[in-house]
């Protein structure tokens, strides 16, 4: 492995302000119904078997690559209003509502919540499928829930105050809000050659890629390739800003991926992190 840094680092990248403007959430809808298509890792569901264990309370549910959530994380689930925010894919959701909670999948691909709904019909599960904006919760009323399940996914848009905001609004008092997070480290290096082994520092941070992708780099990446648009926040944000919307934070650990090739920043130090926040 081998640290470099990128001479472009802090350099103009080329754009001017016309051409930065996308519709972030329109482009990250496509970019996750295309993902489902190519069967990437997270829009995967879970089996039968998994979902007959998680009827007997037996289930193993992640926020963060590897790490399950530790069990005394969670509430008593039978009959429990569960928000899966960000959340569609056919995992989070189906294991909860095998588990006996009364489950909502919410996210912006159409294409990932078809996918809780195939695993809801194939396994007699009764989940609820909405799509919207993670920032925009305003179909729910206040305090409609009593957990929300939010896994590594506030990375896909812009602003997360608006996101730590929602969540506290609409959960109930002494509700729980259990979300998985990036750390911002992941951002700095280039991601053309981190796969490569080679770990070349070249994005200052925070890091957008509507505002900090070269030309070229547009093309390939958002033009041809359809990838995910990513931001990446502060702890200040992540963390601070739960802090902020009025949460009491009440768990934490770190993760990383095992055994992938991909992610070379693993074999280095976690890059993931999970944490429990009650609304008092």
């Amino acid at each position: 492995m081998k640290f470099e840094k990128d001479s472009s680092q802090g350099q103009s990248m080329g754009m001017n302000k016309s051409e930065k403007i996308i519709d972030v959430l329109t482009h990250n809808r496509n970019a996750w119904d295309k993902n489902v298509a190519d069967g990437n890792c997270w829009t995967m569901p879970v089996s039968s078997d998994e979902v007959n264990l998680a009827r007997q309370g037996d289930f193993k549910l992640v926020l963060t690559p590897t790490k399950p959530v530790p069990r005394e994380w969670f509430p008593k689930l039978q009959g429990t209003p569960t928000l899966c925010l960000a959340s569609g894919g056919g995992q989070q959701g189906p294991l909860l509502a095998a588990a006996g909670a009364e489950v909502t999948v919410f996210d912006n691909s159409p294409e990932q919540l078809k996918q809780d709904a195939v695993v809801a019909e194939r396994d007699g599960l009764d989940i609820k499928t909405v799509e919207g904006n993670m920032v925009d919760l305003s179909t729910f009323d206040d305090g409609s829930f009593d957990l929300i399940v939010h896994p590594c996914s506030n990375c896909f848009v812009p602003e997360i105050l608006p996101v730590w905001r929602e969540c506290y609004r609409v959960l109930r008092q002494g509700g729980q809000l259990l979300s998985g997070i990036c750390n911002p480290v992941r951002w700095i290096f280039e991601d053309s050659q981190l796969n490569n082994g080679v770990l070349t520092v070249r994005y200052p941070l925070p890091h957008s890629d509507v505002e900090d992708l070269t030309d070229e780099d547009r093309q390939a990446r958002i033009i041809d390739k359809l990838d995910v648009l990513e931001f990446s926040h502060s702890l200040d944000t992540q963390i601070g800003g739960q802090l902020e919307a009025g949460f009491v934070l009440t768990g934490f650990y770190e993760d990383r991926y095992v055994g992938e090739e991909d992610d070379p920043l693993s074999d280095y130090l976690p890059t993931f992190m999970a944490t429990r926040a009650l609304k008092q």
